[in-house]
């Protein structure tokens, strides 16, 4: 057997080729990555999702063999027998006589507190990931616990730190933020300009059969072929599609929904998410990337569009990540609405009457796959309108989306999406009825229900119970700044009126599995 003196894990989103782990050949050096029944359970995540994961990490595990270095890699059969990742860990350093084990920091919590309680008898030392652009000992200086910090307050202080879209000490254009000119609706005219979405036809069968054959309870729908980027090569022509072909109206259109056209799903939207978050892509280089685009673009990119989309790059993407490092584990546990009522059924399968949640979650089922608003806006939106258990809300968009980890699943869904978090990261909740689904998208049209009527039978869901959640919650949100002239609407409403919505909404409340 071959003598190595050290171990060196990887984890399924820390495909990384640029660490600096990877910079010299060491015989030495033992490289493991693995699928592990543990990663592969700790959630019911969708079937795509699982075997872009696999793909990406037997890809990389075989692009650093071709680089020279000494690699494990372990598929389910070969860890099947491991209780855990700690227990396959302690196998293979006995096995292999290790003398040192390194890991970098873990991007989860409980795999951060889970590789803490390693007990080796031998030295262990974790390194960064060195993907973030803040370091994991920045986070408490930019981020204070318990307490709101504000994004644009956070965004502005790593505009000006890596001098991004900056003009000396002042902004590019003279504004920060172009957030209010990037909320257009696609008009029936926009439709027919919307790229065809970059697809590959990455073949996934064996990894279907393989998690088939462990009996991984999954969601979603399977592909032979997987149309998401599972190696580098793939997750910089996805970045370039993007900018060539979608950056010049992501701004204006980014928050726009359609249930029309091939790709409806897709839009103008990067989607790097899963890229980014495996560590294929860096920050930085999307970043540059765009920026080279608008400077070279002769106006077809203008800034309000690349501020827009490095805004959630720069600013929204490592601030998350702060919130949930610096807030953790107590984080996990917020509850601030008391919200216990059971997700509803057609989160699961799409079979609703609701045409905007039907559209979304068959969306996410077919693709794992949802951009930001239809996540808070549409799915999101409801849950927190009708009161959902927020553990229930997490397990589902951790399991669903395949960009889904823990450290960006939950702060955008227990906060931002559910106030969970009890204002931590949003100052209002995003409560929205049916209106603001019907101004920004074609949702509405052909529903069984009507979005204009507020209480009659056939009144759209999200109308009633948007004024139920006002007043339940009216003891803390009526004086808030944000909310207040909700209220004040609620105020002047004929008392008749009032009670015809709550009684719609308690009916829908008590009939969720049947809208």
């Amino acid at each position: 057997m071959k003598k190595y003196h050290r171990l060196r894990l990887i984890l399924g989103d820390q495909l990384n080729a640029s660490h600096s782990w990877y910079k010299e050949q060491d015989d030495g050096v033992l490289y493991v990555i693995a699928e592990l029944h543990q990663e592969a359970s700790y959630v019911r995540h969708h079937i795509q999702k699982l075997c872009a994961f696999f793909a990406a990490m037997e890809g990389f595990a075989q692009a650093l063999t071709a680089a020279g270095h000494q690699v494990l890699h372990l598929t389910l059969d070969d860890t099947a027998d491991c209780a855990d990742l700690n227990a396959l860990i302690a196998a293979l350093c006995a096995e292999h006589h290790i003398e040192y084990f390194d890991y970098q920091q873990p991007d989860e919590y409980r795999l951060a507190e889970q590789l803490k309680k390693l007990a080796l008898g031998i030295p262990v030392h974790c390194y960064s990931s060195e993907h973030f652009l803040l370091t994991q000992a920045e986070l408490a200086s930019y981020i204070k616990a318990g307490q709101h910090n504000r994004m644009e307050s956070f965004y502005r202080k790593l505009r000006k730190r890596f001098d991004i879209l900056m003009d000396g000490d002042q902004p590019l254009g003279e504004r920060w933020n172009f957030d209010g000119e990037n909320r257009n609706k696609l008009k029936a005219a926009d439709l027919a300009q919307i790229p065809q979405p970059l697809r590959f036809a990455n073949p996934v069968g064996s990894y279907l059969e393989r998690i088939q054959r462990h009996q991984i309870d999954t969601l979603g729908s399977p592909t032979e072929t997987l149309l998401w980027p599972v190696n580098r090569q793939q997750s910089l022509q996805l970045l370039d599609f993007f900018c060539q072909h979608c950056l010049p109206n992501f701004g204006r259109f980014q928050d726009a929904m359609t249930q029309h056209g091939e790709s409806r799903w897709s839009l103008y939207h990067a989607r790097i998410s899963f890229a980014l978050n495996s560590k294929m892509l860096h920050p930085m280089q999307v970043i540059h990337a765009a920026l080279k685009r608008f400077n070279t673009a002769d106006g077809a990119v203008d800034l309000a569009q690349v501020e827009g989309f490095i805004r959630q790059i720069l600013g929204w993407r490592e601030y998350v990540r702060a919130v949930y490092w610096v807030n953790m584990p107590d984080y996990g546990q917020r509850n601030s609405l008391e919200a216990k009522r059971d997700l509803p059924d057609y989160f699961w399968h799409g079979d609703t009457k609701m045409a905007c949640m039907k559209q979304t979650i068959d969306q996410s089922l077919e693709y794992a796959y949802a951009h930001h608003i239809q996540r808070l806006m549409v799915t999101g939106n409801f849950a927190m309108l009708a009161g959902v258990d927020p553990d229930q809300v997490d397990q589902w968009y951790l399991g669903i989306y395949i960009d889904a980890i823990e450290w960006v699943e939950l702060p955008n869904t227990r906060g931002m999406s559910q106030f969970a978090d009890g204002g931590l990261i949003a100052t209002k909740p995003y409560a929205a009825s049916g209106s603001y689904i019907n101004k920004m998208s074609d949702y509405c049209k052909g529903c069984h229900y009507q979005v204009k009527e507020r209480f009659t039978e056939d009144a759209c869901p999200f109308n009633s119970l948007y004024w139920h959640f006002l007043q339940r919650h009216s003891a803390r949100f009526a004086n808030n700044p944000r909310t207040a002239l909700a209220y004040r609407s609620w105020a002047k409403m004929d008392p008749e009126v009032q009670q015809a919505l709550l009684v719609r909404a308690d009916y829908y409340l008590s009939h969720l599995n049947q809208l």
